[in-house]
């Protein structure tokens, strides 16, 4: 066999390796993270950004993850580039309109060399901001088996075996374009699955206007950040750190799923404010939050009746955590040893109110809970609510900066501090009226 048919196959069974990873990855954003980083593997490049479709009216082109390895190695161990948020029209003015129009590949040697007849151009706004020289640049489009656009995919500045920048050869757009259809049809599967998560949470948003679509996005893009530093911090093995990732980004999403479950008479409440009997209705929801999730079948939902669960627990096993500990098999409070026999009987039943025996204390809850609880109160205390005005971003680091080691997990404010920029970035960008 010759020995450029031979890499030819060999690489061509690496992304069939790729794509049956892929086919693994449930949460959209994950999946299309890492598209945009295998991708880049296959043909060694150095950056690349992926867009997908954005908008209702107007049909627009939005990034959802920039990747640039020069850069990274700039900063400092742990860090992550800025988070960006941005889109543009689709037509023929960009590099990416222009592929996203004509469904064709370009392949382009050096973008600062596209001759002026052209009706596209490169913008070097980003290069000029960064201290970055983009080159080579090819620009491919994500379709579905049915030709409908999903996005596009353009990976930066190929490299050769010592690091210089060289063109994309036809052998390596072949190899991305192969990738691409493949990653497409995993793509749009995975946007069907995702449909349904939002109708779930559109039934959240139904019964309970203060549960908005833009706050479960904002508390599980921040969850995913804080899990990223935390797991950086703790050295957590790659494959373990992207199974929990790929959960979580979905998990949080649901923390506040059980108040479906809730009267509206209690959940639309906004004035006065709740009794206790009210108060201990509405604590209710975790509960069932968690029955929606029972019986665990696979991973995602065992981490889902976790965050449903025992997202308000404190760290310091305070009265004010709960439900405590629950079991969602028998729906039946487990009470501390010394409590009574008649107690040890007490069930939840929906509607009614909650007991909290025994509220559950530091590394007894579950880390998914403990991170989610991080980013929802900063999200509530950030943002407007019926009874509240929003808090200074400020205002609210500080707040969980104060709770650290009695509501929440050290570890995890820590983490979740570190991180300020990419959080602040991620409130700018989905803010409460965001266009879906």
């Amino acid at each position: 066999m010759d020995g450029a048919v031979g890499r030819k196959e060999m690489n061509f069974l690496s992304i069939v390796e790729l794509e049956r990873r892929l086919n693994e990855i449930q949460d959209v954003d994950i999946l299309l993270e890492q598209i945009l980083t295998e991708a880049r593997r296959i043909v060694n490049a150095d950056a690349g950004s992926i867009y997908v479709l954005s908008g209702t009216a107007e049909k627009r082109l939005a990034i959802k993850h920039s990747q640039n390895d020069t850069q990274l190695r700039r900063l400092s161990a742990g860090e992550k580039l800025p988070y960006l948020s941005f889109s543009f029209p689709i037509d023929e003015k960009s590099i990416a309109g222009y592929v996203a129009c004509t469904g064709k590949n370009l392949n382009i040697e050096d973008v600062y060399a596209l001759p002026g007849a052209l009706p596209y151009k490169f913008n070097r706004q980003m290069d000029v901001e960064t201290d970055y020289r983009t080159k080579s640049m090819l620009t491919v489009p994500l379709k579905s088996a049915g030709g409908t656009l999903l996005g596009v995919l353009q990976i930066i500045n190929a490299l050769d075996g010592d690091g210089a920048v060289i063109p994309f050869g036809a052998d390596a757009e072949l190899y991305v374009e192969h990738f691409a259809i493949s990653a497409a049809q995993i793509l749009h599967r995975a946007y069907s699955a995702s449909g349904m998560v939002r109708r779930m949470l559109r039934l959240s948003e139904f019964r309970d206007p203060k549960e908005t679509y833009p706050h479960v996005e904002r508390v599980s893009s921040i969850s995913l950040e804080i899990y990223d530093r935390w797991a950086f911090d703790n050295c957590v093995p790659e494959g373990e750190r992207a199974r929990f990732r790929d959960n979580l980004k979905i998990a949080a999403k649901f923390h506040d799923i059980g108040k479906v479950g809730i009267s509206d008479l209690i959940l639309k409440k906004t004035w006065p404010r709740f009794t206790d009997g009210e108060r201990s209705v509405m604590k209710g929801h975790t509960c069932i939050g968690a029955m929606l999730f029972h019986p665990a079948e696979t991973e995602l939902d065992k981490m889902c009746i976790d965050v449903a669960l025992h997202h308000h627990e404190r760290w310091d096993g305070a009265d004010s955590g709960y439900p405590g500990a629950f079991s969602v098999a028998d729906s039946t409070v487990q009470t501390a040893p010394e409590a009574t026999a008649a107690s040890a009987e007490c069930k939840y039943e929906i509607g009614g109110e909650l007991s909290v025996f025994r509220p559950l204390k530091g590394w007894e809850i579950p880390l998914a809970a403990r991170i989610v609880a991080v980013a929802d109160v900063f999200d509530a205390l950030s943002h407007k609510r019926c009874y509240k005005e929003a808090w200074s971003l400020d205002d609210a680091f500080s707040e969980i900066e104060g709770g650290s080691g009695t509501q929440f997990d050290p570890e995890v404010v820590q983490s979740f501090l570190k991180i300020r920029g990419r959080v602040a970035a991620i409130v700018s960008a989905i803010p409460d009226d965001a266009e879906e």
